[in-house]
């Protein structure tokens, strides 16, 4: 049954069926969630109804409604705002107008700013351009739109590149770290081995793996989990993507070590629904893992189970926040929970669980070889001539990164850049040589955060991109605690209104909403605009 009885009289959810998942199966069969379905699976399930809808109106990939033939959707967050987003999505809504059974949306960042400006038909990645001749062309064209066969844009960078973080020049070598970790069983070394390399969380926190990693070994009992969260969903976040597109085996691989080390039986790749490449390619490579004897039973003959699957997420960047994931794993609305317990005594199903980005797993295999943590990923969007993901030495300066990424387009001058993303500050100018570290940023006033680089050339107004940031929030906020629904609703009017006195509140609002929001959307929503306040004059580049 999904309520079970515990001691106490206390009541706990048992890990039996996953509404989300027959939900999102149910879409992908019907095309939306109708009433009648609603009940036929509230019966089935034995799930309440009311419940089973608390959770299809909480997750915005889920439709209630039947859809339109052709939907595009076009991102309206920070990257392809910069990028021409505004007026493609226009040129398409008008076009969209003009066709009977098409519609035309703005959408949160669907991971693409690479593609910007970035678009979806029929939720599939298109090429924005190709999407709006094909509905100027005619029927044919339309067709094709509607069997969504949209124009597929290019991958920003090649499949035949060599990453410095894949310590395998050969695919046969490859889960040659796991095997050997499975063969000797130094689960306890190779742990002091991470710890020691200076590894830490790459999806924002920076918090040392090895130490995250030891919590979760020392708790007691046979069942554990481990959860690759791999919902990149802020703006200017895109090289999660890259690596599994890419580097699928190192992921699959960072996971497996994790398992064995922690003492974990299962594992699961929390994914984002709009990475449909990268699914198919994880899927391939863990097929490929269970078929070689890496995952399943008796996972690289140690002598215990592990097993990895993929959880497809409905939507939502509050997912990206470790407890609220565990809430969708679980079935439930994605809100953040009170904390503690933290998920390494207390996660999935109230068991122990080790949550590591995709970034942070795919460098275990290196570590555990090389004994050295000194690699970074980055992904470079906005005002560059070629975005993509690159791979740097910890340290690179972002000039260095800059650089690597073509320069400005268009012969502007850098007006300010953004270092870790949509929840990091502004930087000017003159900060172009800091040293993309954790100390570094800090020292200079922003932080690491996800690697994910934002570049504003000259002529734009950072005002406006600031609060397109806290609107992003704002749109993306769980509505759970009242301090992030009301407060970001809040600071994003004062924000358009641009007037003197509202935006010397912003300050005050943002103490409470950093001392009070229950996670860390609230806690960073108005950092890019006060560091637009504070070192820029009006928006501007500064004099």
């Amino acid at each position: 049954m999904w309520w079970a009885e515990a001691d106490r009289g206390a009541y706990h959810r048992q890990p039996v069926a996953n509404p989300i998942v027959e939900l999102s199966a149910l879409q992908e069969e019907r095309g939306f969630l109708s009433d009648d379905d609603l009940r036929t699976l509230s019966a089935r399930l034995r799930i309440p109804l009311y419940e089973l809808q608390g959770v299809a109106s909480f997750y915005p990939h889920f439709r209630r409604e039947p859809p339109a033939a052709l939907r595009v959707g076009v991102c309206r967050d920070l990257v392809c705002r910069l990028r021409g987003g505004g007026e493609l999505a226009a040129r398409l809504a008008s076009a969209c107008a003009e066709r009977p059974g098409a519609t035309c949306e703005e959408i949160s960042c669907p991971g693409l700013c690479d593609r910007a400006p970035a678009c979806l038909v029929n939720d599939a990645p298109a090429d924005g351009t190709g999407a709006l001749a094909a509905l100027s062309d005619g029927t044919g064209a339309l067709a094709a739109l509607s069997d969504g066969a949209a124009p597929q844009p290019e991958p920003a960078s090649g499949s035949a590149r060599r990453w410095r973080c894949d310590p395998y020049p050969e695919p046969d070598e490859r889960y040659g770290q796991v095997r050997e970790l499975a063969r000797s069983g130094s689960y306890a070394a190779a742990l002091a081995r991470i710890a020691d390399s200076g590894l830490r969380g790459m999806g924002g926190a920076g918090f040392p793996t090895g130490r995250k990693w030891a919590l979760v070994r020392e708790q007691p009992g046979e069942q554990k989990a481990v959860v690759c969260n791999a919902d990149e969903s802020e703006p200017g976040a895109f090289k999660d993507r890259v690596i599994l597109e890419e580097l699928p085996h190192l992921v699959v691989e960072g996971a497996t070590i994790a398992g064995l080390v922690v003492g974990a039986t299962e594992g699961w790749v929390y994914l984002r629904h709009e990475y449909r490449a990268a699914r198919e390619a994880l899927q391939r490579e863990i097929d490929h893992a269970r078929e070689h004897g890496v995952l399943g039973g008796d996972a690289c003959g140690s002598g215990r189970a592990f097993d990895l699957r993929i959880f497809v997420s409905p939507g939502g960047y509050v997912l990206g926040e470790e407890t609220a994931l565990l809430e969708a794993l679980e079935g439930k609305r994605g809100e953040p929970r009170n904390k503690p317990p933290f998920p390494g005594t207390r996660g999935l199903h109230g068991r122990p669980t080790l949550i590591n980005n995709v970034e942070t797993l795919a460098h275990v295999p290196r570590v555990l070889r090389e004994g050295r943590a000194d690699l970074k990923l980055f992904s470079v969007s906005g005002d560059v001539v070629s975005p993509g993901v690159f791979e740097a030495s910890l340290g690179t300066r972002f000039s260095d990164l800059l650089a690597r990424a073509g320069g400005l387009r268009d012969r502007k001058a850098l007006l300010a850049f953004l270092p870790g993303g949509a929840s990091t500050a502004f930087l000017p100018a003159d900060r172009a040589d800091v040293p993309m570290t954790w100390d570094g940023l800090r020292e200079a006033g922003s932080a690491l955060g996800a690697g994910a680089v934002v570049v504003v050339g000259e002529g734009a107004d950072l005002l406006a991109l600031a609060g397109n940031l806290t609107a992003f929030f704002r749109n993306e906020s769980c509505g759970k605690c009242v301090p992030c629904r009301i407060g970001t609703e809040k600071a994003v009017a004062l924000i358009d209104a641009r007037e003197p006195a509202g935006l010397a509140l912003l300050p005050e609002l943002n103490e409470v909403l950093a001392e009070t929001s229950l996670c860390g959307l609230g806690q960073v929503a108005l950092t890019p605009v006060l560091s637009v306040l504070e070192r820029f004059s009006g928006g501007e580049k500064p004099g």
